[in-house]
Protein backbone atom coordinates (compact mmCIF):
# COMPACT_ATOMS: atom_id res chain seq x y z
CA UNK A 1 0.00 0.00 0.00
CA UNK A 2 1.40 3.34 -0.99
CA UNK A 3 1.34 5.98 1.71
CA UNK A 4 3.11 9.10 2.86
CA UNK A 5 6.41 8.90 4.68
CA UNK A 6 8.50 11.24 6.77
CA UNK A 7 11.06 12.71 4.43
CA UNK A 8 14.64 13.08 5.58
CA UNK A 9 16.54 15.52 3.49
CA UNK A 10 18.74 18.59 3.46
CA UNK A 11 18.62 21.54 1.16
CA UNK A 12 20.77 22.04 -1.89
CA UNK A 13 22.38 25.44 -2.16
CA UNK A 14 23.02 26.99 -5.55
CA UNK A 15 25.98 29.29 -5.77
CA UNK A 16 28.01 30.61 -8.74
CA UNK A 17 31.08 28.64 -9.69
CA UNK A 18 34.19 29.91 -11.42
CA UNK A 19 34.55 26.66 -13.30
CA UNK A 20 33.91 26.90 -17.02
CA UNK A 21 34.05 23.20 -17.76
CA UNK A 22 30.92 21.23 -16.94
CA UNK A 23 31.83 18.14 -14.97
CA UNK A 24 29.87 15.48 -13.17
CA UNK A 25 30.32 14.92 -9.46
CA UNK A 26 31.93 11.71 -8.24
CA UNK A 27 29.43 9.11 -6.97
CA UNK A 28 28.22 9.94 -3.49
CA UNK A 29 29.87 13.37 -3.39
CA UNK A 30 28.22 16.35 -1.85
CA UNK A 31 28.59 18.69 -4.82
CA UNK A 32 27.91 18.79 -8.53
CA UNK A 33 28.12 21.50 -11.17
CA UNK A 34 24.89 22.48 -12.88
CA UNK A 35 24.11 24.81 -15.75
CA UNK A 36 21.45 27.40 -15.07
CA UNK A 37 20.75 30.12 -17.60
CA UNK A 38 24.15 29.72 -19.20
CA UNK A 39 25.92 30.21 -15.87
CA UNK A 40 27.64 27.30 -14.19
CA UNK A 41 26.16 26.71 -10.71
CA UNK A 42 27.35 24.37 -7.98
CA UNK A 43 24.85 22.05 -6.31
CA UNK A 44 25.83 21.38 -2.71
CA UNK A 45 24.23 18.63 -0.69
CA UNK A 46 24.54 19.42 2.98
CA UNK A 47 25.19 17.00 4.55
CA UNK A 48 26.63 14.93 1.69
CA UNK A 49 24.14 12.66 -0.03
CA UNK A 50 25.57 9.37 1.27
CA UNK A 51 25.27 10.65 4.84
CA UNK A 52 21.65 11.60 4.25
CA UNK A 53 20.89 8.08 3.05
CA UNK A 54 22.57 6.57 6.11
CA UNK A 55 20.80 9.00 8.42
CA UNK A 56 17.48 7.92 6.94
CA UNK A 57 18.25 4.34 8.03
CA UNK A 58 19.48 5.47 11.45
CA UNK A 59 16.29 7.45 12.05
CA UNK A 60 14.26 4.37 11.16
CA UNK A 61 16.30 2.26 13.59
CA UNK A 62 15.81 4.78 16.38
CA UNK A 63 12.05 4.77 15.87
CA UNK A 64 11.50 1.03 15.39
CA UNK A 65 14.28 -0.55 17.55
CA UNK A 66 15.07 -3.58 15.36
CA UNK A 67 17.22 -6.27 17.00
CA UNK A 68 18.48 -8.00 13.86
CA UNK A 69 19.67 -5.83 10.97
CA UNK A 70 21.35 -6.83 7.70
CA UNK A 71 22.93 -4.46 5.17
CA UNK A 72 23.11 -5.94 1.67
CA UNK A 73 25.95 -4.59 -0.45
CA UNK A 74 27.62 -3.13 2.64
CA UNK A 75 30.82 -2.29 0.69
CA UNK A 76 32.98 -0.03 2.87
CA UNK A 77 30.92 -0.96 5.96
CA UNK A 78 30.21 2.73 6.55
CA UNK A 79 26.58 2.18 7.51
CA UNK A 80 27.50 -0.74 9.77
CA UNK A 81 30.01 1.45 11.61
CA UNK A 82 27.21 3.89 12.42
CA UNK A 83 24.60 1.30 13.33
CA UNK A 84 26.87 -0.46 15.86
CA UNK A 85 26.39 2.48 18.25
CA UNK A 86 22.65 1.75 18.45
CA UNK A 87 22.78 -0.91 21.10
CA UNK A 88 19.18 -2.01 20.68
CA UNK A 89 20.62 -3.98 17.75
CA UNK A 90 21.80 -7.43 18.86
CA UNK A 91 22.86 -8.86 15.49
CA UNK A 92 24.34 -6.70 12.73
CA UNK A 93 25.16 -8.43 9.44
CA UNK A 94 26.96 -7.11 6.38
CA UNK A 95 26.89 -8.90 3.01
CA UNK A 96 28.97 -7.98 -0.02
CA UNK A 97 30.23 -9.79 -3.08
CA UNK A 98 33.68 -8.24 -2.62
CA UNK A 99 35.28 -10.29 0.15
CA UNK A 100 38.68 -8.58 -0.01
CA UNK A 101 37.05 -5.23 0.70
CA UNK A 102 35.30 -6.66 3.75
CA UNK A 103 38.59 -8.08 5.02
CA UNK A 104 40.17 -4.63 4.79
CA UNK A 105 37.32 -2.88 6.55
CA UNK A 106 36.51 -5.42 9.29
CA UNK A 107 38.85 -3.87 11.88
CA UNK A 108 36.89 -0.63 11.73
CA UNK A 109 33.97 -2.49 13.32
CA UNK A 110 35.91 -3.62 16.39
CA UNK A 111 34.74 -2.52 19.86
CA UNK A 112 36.07 0.77 21.20
CA UNK A 113 37.82 1.18 24.54
CA UNK A 114 34.62 2.62 25.99
CA UNK A 115 32.78 -0.60 25.13
CA UNK A 116 35.13 -2.48 27.47
CA UNK A 117 35.20 0.18 30.19
CA UNK A 118 31.42 0.57 30.31
CA UNK A 119 29.81 -2.58 28.90
CA UNK A 120 26.05 -2.67 28.61
CA UNK A 121 23.53 -5.45 29.08
CA UNK A 122 22.88 -5.38 25.35
CA UNK A 123 24.80 -7.96 23.37
CA UNK A 124 25.99 -6.97 19.89
CA UNK A 125 27.36 -9.47 17.40
CA UNK A 126 28.59 -8.35 13.98
CA UNK A 127 28.96 -10.84 11.15
CA UNK A 128 30.46 -10.19 7.72
CA UNK A 129 29.61 -12.47 4.80
CA UNK A 130 30.89 -12.68 1.26
CA UNK A 131 28.07 -13.55 -1.10
CA UNK A 132 25.65 -12.42 -3.78
CA UNK A 133 22.27 -10.94 -2.96
CA UNK A 134 20.82 -13.12 -5.71
CA UNK A 135 21.55 -16.26 -3.65
CA UNK A 136 19.70 -17.60 -0.63
CA UNK A 137 21.29 -18.18 2.75
CA UNK A 138 19.19 -19.41 5.65
CA UNK A 139 21.29 -17.51 8.21
CA UNK A 140 19.70 -14.27 6.99
CA UNK A 141 16.09 -15.32 7.39
CA UNK A 142 13.73 -13.63 9.81
CA UNK A 143 15.56 -10.31 10.34
CA UNK A 144 13.79 -7.23 11.64
CA UNK A 145 15.35 -4.94 9.05
CA UNK A 146 17.21 -5.42 5.76
CA UNK A 147 18.75 -2.44 3.97
CA UNK A 148 19.85 -2.11 0.37
CA UNK A 149 21.35 1.33 -0.18
CA UNK A 150 22.14 2.22 -3.80
CA UNK A 151 22.50 -1.46 -4.71
CA UNK A 152 19.73 -2.61 -7.04
CA UNK A 153 20.86 -0.35 -9.90
CA UNK A 154 24.05 -2.43 -10.09
CA UNK A 155 22.01 -5.58 -10.88
CA UNK A 156 20.79 -6.77 -14.23
CA UNK A 157 17.03 -7.01 -14.56
CA UNK A 158 17.31 -10.80 -14.36
CA UNK A 159 19.34 -10.52 -11.15
CA UNK A 160 16.84 -7.99 -9.82
CA UNK A 161 14.13 -10.64 -10.11
CA UNK A 162 16.30 -13.02 -8.08
CA UNK A 163 16.98 -10.24 -5.57
CA UNK A 164 13.25 -9.71 -5.06
CA UNK A 165 12.67 -13.43 -4.55
CA UNK A 166 15.59 -13.76 -2.11
CA UNK A 167 14.87 -10.68 0.00
CA UNK A 168 11.08 -10.55 0.06
CA UNK A 169 10.21 -14.18 -0.62
CA UNK A 170 12.94 -16.07 1.27
CA UNK A 171 14.49 -13.76 3.88
CA UNK A 172 11.06 -12.20 4.66
CA UNK A 173 12.28 -9.46 7.04
CA UNK A 174 9.79 -7.32 8.90
CA UNK A 175 11.05 -4.21 7.09
CA UNK A 176 13.17 -3.44 4.02
CA UNK A 177 14.71 -0.09 3.08
CA UNK A 178 15.78 0.27 -0.56
CA UNK A 179 17.28 3.38 -2.09
CA UNK A 180 18.16 3.92 -5.75
CA UNK A 181 18.99 6.93 -7.97
CA UNK A 182 16.13 8.98 -9.34
CA UNK A 183 16.85 9.45 -13.06
CA UNK A 184 14.54 12.51 -13.21
CA UNK A 185 17.12 14.34 -11.08
CA UNK A 186 19.96 13.68 -13.53
CA UNK A 187 19.44 16.82 -15.69
CA UNK A 188 20.61 18.82 -12.67
CA UNK A 189 23.99 17.12 -13.08
CA UNK A 190 25.41 18.57 -16.31
CA UNK A 191 27.93 16.35 -17.96
CA UNK A 192 26.08 13.22 -16.87
CA UNK A 193 25.13 11.43 -20.05
CA UNK A 194 23.24 8.24 -19.44
CA UNK A 195 23.72 6.86 -15.95
CA UNK A 196 25.48 8.43 -12.97
CA UNK A 197 27.92 5.54 -12.63
CA UNK A 198 29.50 3.33 -15.25
CA UNK A 199 28.45 0.16 -13.39
CA UNK A 200 24.76 1.07 -13.22
CA UNK A 201 22.58 -1.27 -15.24
CA UNK A 202 19.52 0.96 -15.01
CA UNK A 203 18.26 4.12 -13.32
CA UNK A 204 14.55 4.51 -12.74
CA UNK A 205 12.15 7.41 -12.77
CA UNK A 206 9.89 7.78 -9.75
CA UNK A 207 7.05 6.12 -11.64
CA UNK A 208 9.23 3.14 -12.61
CA UNK A 209 10.46 2.65 -9.05
CA UNK A 210 6.90 2.89 -7.74
CA UNK A 211 5.68 0.35 -10.26
CA UNK A 212 8.38 -2.18 -9.30
CA UNK A 213 7.82 -1.63 -5.57
CA UNK A 214 4.06 -2.14 -5.77
CA UNK A 215 4.55 -5.30 -7.83
CA UNK A 216 6.86 -6.68 -5.11
CA UNK A 217 4.32 -5.82 -2.42
CA UNK A 218 1.53 -7.57 -4.28
CA UNK A 219 3.61 -10.69 -4.90
CA UNK A 220 5.21 -11.13 -1.46
CA UNK A 221 2.79 -9.50 0.97
CA UNK A 222 4.32 -6.12 1.83
CA UNK A 223 3.26 -2.50 2.06
CA UNK A 224 5.50 0.35 0.91
CA UNK A 225 6.04 4.01 1.74
CA UNK A 226 7.97 6.29 -0.59
CA UNK A 227 10.42 8.97 0.46
CA UNK A 228 13.77 10.35 -0.61
CA UNK A 229 16.87 12.34 0.27
CA UNK A 230 18.79 15.00 -1.61
CA UNK A 231 16.27 17.73 -2.21
CA UNK A 232 16.30 19.69 -5.47
CA UNK A 233 16.17 23.50 -5.62
CA UNK A 234 12.77 24.64 -4.38
CA UNK A 235 11.55 25.73 -7.81
CA UNK A 236 12.32 22.29 -9.28
CA UNK A 237 11.57 19.92 -6.40
CA UNK A 238 8.09 19.00 -7.56
CA UNK A 239 9.23 18.45 -11.13
CA UNK A 240 12.31 16.28 -10.52
CA UNK A 241 11.84 14.92 -6.99
CA UNK A 242 14.68 13.74 -4.75
CA UNK A 243 18.15 12.82 -5.92
CA UNK A 244 17.83 9.38 -4.24
CA UNK A 245 14.39 7.79 -4.02
CA UNK A 246 13.65 5.45 -1.15
CA UNK A 247 11.09 2.75 -0.58
CA UNK A 248 10.33 1.53 2.96
CA UNK A 249 8.65 -1.87 2.84
CA UNK A 250 6.73 -3.37 5.77
CA UNK A 251 5.69 -7.00 5.83
CA UNK A 252 1.96 -7.52 6.16
CA UNK A 253 1.41 -9.87 9.09
CA UNK A 254 -0.61 -12.93 8.26
CA UNK A 255 -2.11 -15.77 10.26
CA UNK A 256 0.52 -18.24 9.05
CA UNK A 257 3.49 -16.00 9.92
CA UNK A 258 4.28 -18.14 12.97
CA UNK A 259 4.84 -21.15 10.69
CA UNK A 260 6.96 -19.26 8.18
CA UNK A 261 10.28 -20.68 9.41
CA UNK A 262 8.96 -24.02 10.62
CA UNK A 263 8.69 -25.61 7.20
CA UNK A 264 10.76 -28.51 5.99
CA UNK A 265 12.91 -26.37 3.71
CA UNK A 266 16.51 -27.50 3.85
CA UNK A 267 18.98 -24.98 5.24
CA UNK A 268 21.08 -23.25 2.60
CA UNK A 269 24.51 -21.76 3.29
CA UNK A 270 25.58 -19.96 0.14
CA UNK A 271 27.56 -17.19 1.82
CA UNK A 272 31.07 -17.39 3.24
CA UNK A 273 31.38 -16.17 6.82
CA UNK A 274 34.48 -13.97 6.89
CA UNK A 275 34.48 -12.41 10.32
CA UNK A 276 32.59 -12.38 13.63
CA UNK A 277 32.88 -9.56 16.16
CA UNK A 278 31.44 -9.97 19.65
CA UNK A 279 31.06 -6.84 21.73
CA UNK A 280 31.57 -7.02 25.51
CA UNK A 281 28.27 -7.48 27.30
CA UNK A 282 27.15 -7.78 30.88
CA UNK A 283 25.33 -10.92 29.82
CA UNK A 284 28.76 -12.54 29.82
CA UNK A 285 29.27 -13.64 33.43
CA UNK A 286 33.03 -12.93 33.34
CA UNK A 287 32.48 -9.36 32.16
CA UNK A 288 29.63 -8.89 34.64
CA UNK A 289 31.87 -10.11 37.47
CA UNK A 290 34.62 -7.65 36.52
CA UNK A 291 32.14 -4.77 36.33
CA UNK A 292 30.61 -5.67 39.70
CA UNK A 293 34.01 -5.99 41.38
CA UNK A 294 35.09 -2.63 40.01
CA UNK A 295 31.94 -0.91 41.23
CA UNK A 296 32.02 -2.64 44.62
CA UNK A 297 35.63 -1.66 45.31
CA UNK A 298 35.03 1.91 44.17
CA UNK A 299 31.89 2.26 46.30
CA UNK A 300 33.51 0.60 49.30
CA UNK A 301 36.53 2.91 49.16
CA UNK A 302 34.21 5.91 49.14
CA UNK A 303 32.38 4.58 52.17
CA UNK A 304 35.66 3.89 53.94
CA UNK A 305 36.88 7.42 53.21
CA UNK A 306 33.63 8.75 54.62
CA UNK A 307 34.12 6.67 57.74
CA UNK A 308 37.64 7.98 58.26
CA UNK A 309 36.42 11.55 57.85
CA UNK A 310 33.82 10.94 60.54
CA UNK A 311 36.45 9.44 62.84
CA UNK A 312 38.71 12.44 62.25
CA UNK A 313 35.86 14.84 63.02
CA UNK A 314 35.07 13.08 66.29
CA UNK A 315 38.75 13.05 67.21
CA UNK A 316 39.02 16.81 66.62
CA UNK A 317 35.88 17.71 68.53
CA UNK A 318 34.53 15.13 70.99
CA UNK A 319 31.70 17.39 72.04
CA UNK A 320 30.06 17.65 68.63
CA UNK A 321 28.16 14.63 67.34
CA UNK A 322 29.23 12.99 64.10
CA UNK A 323 27.09 14.48 61.33
CA UNK A 324 26.45 12.98 57.94
CA UNK A 325 24.88 14.52 54.86
CA UNK A 326 22.23 11.91 54.38
CA UNK A 327 20.29 9.62 56.66
CA UNK A 328 21.42 6.61 54.64
CA UNK A 329 25.06 7.41 55.35
CA UNK A 330 24.26 7.65 59.05
CA UNK A 331 22.81 4.17 58.97
CA UNK A 332 25.82 3.00 56.99
CA UNK A 333 28.35 4.20 59.55
CA UNK A 334 26.38 2.56 62.32
CA UNK A 335 26.40 -0.77 60.48
CA UNK A 336 30.09 -0.49 59.74
CA UNK A 337 30.85 0.00 63.42
CA UNK A 338 28.69 -2.92 64.54
CA UNK A 339 30.37 -5.60 62.40
CA UNK A 340 31.82 -8.27 64.76
CA UNK A 341 35.58 -8.51 64.45
CA UNK A 342 35.44 -12.33 64.68
CA UNK A 343 34.22 -12.22 61.08
CA UNK A 344 37.40 -10.51 59.92
CA UNK A 345 40.30 -12.83 60.66
CA UNK A 346 38.50 -15.87 62.07
CA UNK A 347 39.90 -15.42 65.59
CA UNK A 348 38.05 -15.03 68.85
CA UNK A 349 38.44 -11.47 70.06
CA UNK A 350 36.42 -9.01 72.04
CA UNK A 351 37.70 -6.15 69.93
CA UNK A 352 40.52 -5.60 67.42
CA UNK A 353 42.82 -4.01 69.96
CA UNK A 354 42.97 -7.24 71.99
CA UNK A 355 44.28 -9.08 68.95
CA UNK A 356 46.58 -6.42 67.53
CA UNK A 357 48.31 -5.16 70.64
CA UNK A 358 47.52 -3.43 73.89
CA UNK A 359 49.56 -1.52 76.40
CA UNK A 360 52.62 -3.46 77.54
CA UNK A 361 51.44 -4.24 81.07
CA UNK A 362 47.99 -5.37 79.93
CA UNK A 363 49.43 -7.67 77.30
CA UNK A 364 51.80 -9.31 79.75
CA UNK A 365 49.04 -9.98 82.28
CA UNK A 366 46.52 -11.51 79.88
CA UNK A 367 48.53 -13.27 77.17
CA UNK A 368 52.05 -14.57 76.84
CA UNK A 369 53.93 -13.43 73.75
CA UNK A 370 54.02 -15.90 70.88
CA UNK A 371 57.38 -17.30 69.80
CA UNK A 372 58.64 -18.83 66.63
CA UNK A 373 60.55 -22.11 66.26
CA UNK A 374 63.82 -20.46 67.25
CA UNK A 375 62.48 -19.24 70.54
CA UNK A 376 62.35 -15.65 69.34
CA UNK A 377 59.30 -13.58 69.99
CA UNK A 378 57.26 -13.21 66.82
CA UNK A 379 56.59 -9.63 65.79
CA UNK A 380 52.88 -9.51 65.55
CA UNK A 381 52.03 -8.76 61.97
CA UNK A 382 48.53 -8.28 63.22
CA UNK A 383 49.78 -5.24 65.08
CA UNK A 384 49.46 -3.49 61.76
CA UNK A 385 46.12 -4.90 60.90
CA UNK A 386 42.52 -4.69 61.26
CA UNK A 387 40.78 -4.48 57.90
CA UNK A 388 37.76 -2.23 57.63
CA UNK A 389 34.67 -4.41 57.11
CA UNK A 390 32.01 -3.06 54.77
CA UNK A 391 28.82 -5.14 54.83
CA UNK A 392 27.65 -6.34 51.42
CA UNK A 393 24.11 -5.46 52.44
CA UNK A 394 25.21 -1.85 52.90
CA UNK A 395 26.98 -1.78 49.55
CA UNK A 396 23.99 -3.29 47.80
CA UNK A 397 21.49 -0.90 49.34
CA UNK A 398 23.59 2.29 49.13
CA UNK A 399 25.14 1.90 45.67
CA UNK A 400 22.55 2.03 42.86
CA UNK A 401 24.96 0.77 40.22
CA UNK A 402 26.00 -2.22 42.32
CA UNK A 403 22.33 -2.96 42.88
CA UNK A 404 21.54 -2.68 39.18
CA UNK A 405 24.44 -4.90 38.14
CA UNK A 406 23.96 -7.66 40.73
CA UNK A 407 20.18 -7.74 40.88
CA UNK A 408 20.10 -9.27 44.36
CA UNK A 409 22.26 -9.48 47.46
CA UNK A 410 22.64 -13.23 47.00
CA UNK A 411 23.85 -12.79 43.43
CA UNK A 412 26.26 -10.09 44.56
CA UNK A 413 27.78 -12.48 47.08
CA UNK A 414 28.13 -15.22 44.45
CA UNK A 415 29.87 -12.82 42.04
CA UNK A 416 32.42 -11.75 44.67
CA UNK A 417 33.14 -14.99 46.48
CA UNK A 418 35.63 -16.42 43.96
CA UNK A 419 37.14 -13.11 42.85
CA UNK A 420 40.86 -12.86 43.84
CA UNK A 421 40.77 -9.05 43.97
CA UNK A 422 38.15 -9.13 46.71
CA UNK A 423 38.61 -10.19 50.34
CA UNK A 424 35.47 -11.22 52.18
CA UNK A 425 34.86 -11.96 55.84
CA UNK A 426 34.73 -15.60 56.91
CA UNK A 427 30.95 -15.74 56.68
CA UNK A 428 30.99 -13.87 53.37
CA UNK A 429 28.77 -11.07 54.64
CA UNK A 430 31.28 -8.20 54.49
CA UNK A 431 34.00 -6.86 52.23
CA UNK A 432 37.36 -6.32 53.95
CA UNK A 433 39.25 -3.18 52.97
CA UNK A 434 42.85 -2.43 53.84
CA UNK A 435 43.10 0.64 56.04
CA UNK A 436 46.87 1.12 56.14
CA UNK A 437 48.75 4.28 55.30
CA UNK A 438 51.95 2.67 54.08
CA UNK A 439 53.01 -0.15 51.80
CA UNK A 440 53.88 -3.49 53.37
CA UNK A 441 57.03 -5.39 52.52
CA UNK A 442 57.03 -8.97 51.30
CA UNK A 443 57.87 -10.42 54.72
CA UNK A 444 54.91 -8.66 56.29
CA UNK A 445 52.59 -9.93 53.61
CA UNK A 446 53.73 -13.50 54.21
CA UNK A 447 53.10 -13.02 57.90
CA UNK A 448 49.59 -11.78 57.21
CA UNK A 449 48.81 -14.75 55.01
CA UNK A 450 50.08 -17.17 57.65
CA UNK A 451 47.98 -15.51 60.31
CA UNK A 452 44.81 -15.81 58.23
CA UNK A 453 44.36 -12.09 57.79
CA UNK A 454 45.79 -10.91 54.49
CA UNK A 455 44.80 -7.25 54.68
CA UNK A 456 45.65 -5.13 57.68
CA UNK A 457 46.28 -1.72 59.13
CA UNK A 458 48.65 -0.30 61.76
CA UNK A 459 47.21 -0.65 65.24
CA UNK A 460 48.13 1.93 67.89
CA UNK A 461 49.81 0.84 71.12
CA UNK A 462 49.27 3.63 73.60
CA UNK A 463 46.43 3.45 76.09
CA UNK A 464 45.26 6.89 75.02
CA UNK A 465 44.95 5.88 71.39
CA UNK A 466 43.24 2.67 72.40
CA UNK A 467 40.65 4.61 74.31
CA UNK A 468 40.00 6.90 71.35
CA UNK A 469 39.63 3.92 69.01
CA UNK A 470 37.12 2.21 71.30
CA UNK A 471 35.27 5.47 71.68
CA UNK A 472 34.80 5.66 67.93
CA UNK A 473 33.58 2.10 67.88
Amino acid sequence: MESGCEIVHADINLRPSRRRAITAAPPGSGTAVAATGGVSMELTFSPPLHRQRHQFVIDFVQRNKPKKVADLGCGECTLLKKLRFHREIELLVGVDVNGSKLQKKKNGLAPLSADYLQPSFNQLHIELYQGSVTQKDSRLRGFDLVTSIELIEHLTLADLECFSEVVFGYMTPLAVIISTPNSEFNPLFPGVEGFRHSDHKFEWTRAEFRSWALKVCLEFGYEVEFAGVGQAPSDQQERVGFCSQIGVFHRVRRENDCNMFCDDTEDVFSYTLLHIIKYPSLRDNNILQKAVVSEVLCCAEKLKSRLREEEANESDDKSSPCQTEQEREEGLLKQLMEIPQTAICGAEMRNPVEQCGRGASESESEEAPRTNGKGQQESCALNRCVPVPVPLAVLWSCCPKVRALSGSLTHLSHLLIDEPAVKLSQDGSALLLNDQDHDLDEEDLRGFEDSGCSEARQCPHSAETEEDWEGDV
